[in-house]
């Protein structure tokens, strides 16, 4: 036992499988997102893609991409492609209906998001605290939540965290010690493969996903101009042009690996790739949505955000730790990399910086651009933006991984003969809010709001909650057990709560409903107080911790 406790993979795999048990036993309980029924539907129709049929004369293309093809096509499907066989293997072994066996795969690929994210912390940090950063990053209530329902945002977020770890991965394996290779091409090859292949799948599922290869090839640069700095002579030049051909070659497959895997894994683009990468780029940045988004109590379009927005939201919905976290580690990234002086050549003094810790220094480098750069692009430029920050998970891990560093901070400041003990309660204090919020809220942790708006009760009517109406099981639950006679008209997404509507009379909201009638609204954007209907009763409503995210109403 206490080699399995010491082993350097145990923590991780603990919290790994903690996870998963938990996971397991919560799957069932999520109910269906906004986005979900069409994106399930582009699941099982891009399929045709590969099929013989799709390319034989006259086949309808537009088909593969499911009902809503106009808007999906412009979706990478990768993700889709290889979490569908998963999906349907759970729907027979645990005799899962749909939605909860897409929410289980979703969840599995959020733990192997955690996997990449540990494995990309072990950089920097021993296996004990990266394993609590780890945990730290896992219960954010807003992550959890999106965990299960959301087949967008939380896969990409995983594939990038894991192009990035495995390209920083392979750039540190070819980076020789001097000006040749370290080792043989044998050993290099699977490294080149996972870290090109990564990045293309990525790049398959969102087409910003080429940022993460963007930022394995700013590693390399720096990895290199760290190099060249302190030269000395004729042979120290010669050194770094060696090292500099052999990291344009690797680079230069790595790059083409990604390509030829987007490609394969991205129907739209094998008419005509160029043109139709320029044509989703120019969708996607354009984005030209008018969803209506409850912000500070008002409003706004989600082309129209304040610039606050973003920085509000990450201030509200991440735990009370993480911001004071982030900044203390930073300070200890500064001194540990930036700020350890280095003696003059031939002199004696200070050591300098191994080359492991060098490169650690440009890694958090990395790290801290993709995170500030993304967060300055979207405050100044305010893109569109509605469903909380779910679109900008993907830059939200350096966050965690400086938090990991504070963290370890404060363990290393915490020693003596109850050290351990001591560094479990400042873990337990920092995890604390998150372990009580994720059971105050399931299934809609994904709502989250921390104690400076007064939690997810203090932000109703304020901020979003429940905006993508997973709350609809629950509701025709009420109604099934108390109201099963009733005909109950449907305010939006009718799709979702037909779902869920066996054996119920549901309708869409079209016209007054005859006397009697019940009526079940969202609270999305206020949706329920901007009705019609606003004036009717309240029947009950159902949601968490004083906020309500579906209310039903009844016509007199």
């Amino acid at each position: 036992m206490r080699r399995i406790v010491q082993h350097p993979a145990s923590p991780i795999a603990l919290l790994l499988i903690a996870n998963l048990m938990v996971g397991i036993f919560t799957y069932h309980s999520y109910g269906l997102s906004w986005d979900e029924p069409l994106f399930y539907n582009y699941a099982d129709s891009i399929r045709l893609a590969y099929s013989p049929q799709a390319f034989q004369p006259g086949f309808n293309f537009e088909q593969v991409y499911g009902r809503s093809a106009e808007d999906h096509k412009y979706y990478g499907p990768a993700y889709l492609l290889l979490a569908w066989p998963i999906q349907r293997a759970i729907m027979l072994i645990l005799n899962a209906d749909m939605a909860s066996a897409w929410h289980l795969v979703n969840f599995l690929g959020f733990e192997l998001g955690l996997y990449f994210f540990y494995r990309l912390g072990r950089k920097w940090l021993d296996p004990w605290p990266a394993t609590a950063s780890t945990l730290f990053f896992a219960t954010q209530p807003v992550l959890w939540g999106h965990a299960f329902i959301n087949p967008k945002d939380i896969p990409f977020m995983t594939a990038f965290l894991a192009a990035l770890t495995l390209g920083l991965e392979f750039i540190d394996q070819i980076w020789p010690a001097k000006a040749e290779l370290p080792q043989k091409k044998q050993t290099i090859l699977p490294g080149l493969l996972l870290a090109g292949l990564s990045l293309g799948i990525t790049s398959a599922i969102r087409v910003i996903g080429p940022l993460a290869g963007v930022l394995v090839c700013s590693y390399a640069l720096l990895r290199l101009i760290s190099e060249i700095l302190p030269g000395q002579g004729k042979a120290h030049l010669t050194g770094i042009r060696q090292r500099l051909g052999i990291l344009l070659v690797f680079i230069l497959l790595y790059a083409g690996l990604g390509i030829l895997s987007m490609y394969a894994l991205w129907p739209f683009l094998w008419a005509n790739p160029v043109s139709r990468l320029l044509e989703v780029l120019r969708h996607m940045s354009d984005n030209p949505t008018e969803l209506a988004v409850l912000f500070m109590g008002q409003i706004f379009h989600a082309d129209n955000m304040p610039h606050r927005y973003l920085p509000q939201l990450l201030a509200l919905t991440f735990t009370e730790a993480t911001w004071p976290l982030f900044v203390l580690g930073i300070f200890a990234a500064l001194r540990k990399f930036a700020l350890t002086p280095t003696p003059p050549p031939m002199g004696e003094g200070l050591r300098p910086l191994s080359h492991r810790e060098k490169a650690g220094g440009e890694g958090l480098l990395v790290l801290f651009a993709l995170f500030a750069g993304m967060l300055s692009y979207i405050v100044t430029r305010t893109p569109a933006m509605y469903d909380g920050f779910r679109h900008f998970f993907f830059i939200m891990p350096p966050v965690f991984i400086f938090a990991g560093l504070g963290l370890d901070w404060v363990f290393k400041k915490l020693s003596g003969r109850l050290a351990v003990w001591a560094r479990l309660a400042a873990l337990a204090v920092c995890v604390l809010p998150a372990l009580l919020g994720i059971p105050r809220l399931q299934p809609y942790e994904y709502t989250y709001y921390n104690s400076f708006t007064g939690g997810t009760g203090g932000a109703f009517r304020q901020y979003e909650t429940d905006y993508w109406l997973t709350c609809y099981p629950e509701a025709l639950d009420w109604v099934r057990e108390n109201a099963p006679e009733k005909t109950v008209h449907i305010q939006r997404e009718f799709e979702l709560a037909n779902y869920y509507g066996s054996e119920l009379n549901l309708v869409p909201l079209e016209k007054t409903p005859p006397p009697g009638d019940l009526l079940l609204f969202s609270t999305r954007a206020n949706l329920d107080k901007r009705s019609e209907f606003r004036k009717l009763p309240i029947v009950t409503n159902i949601g968490r911790d004083g906020a309500s995210f579906c209310i039903i109403k009844q016509n007199p």
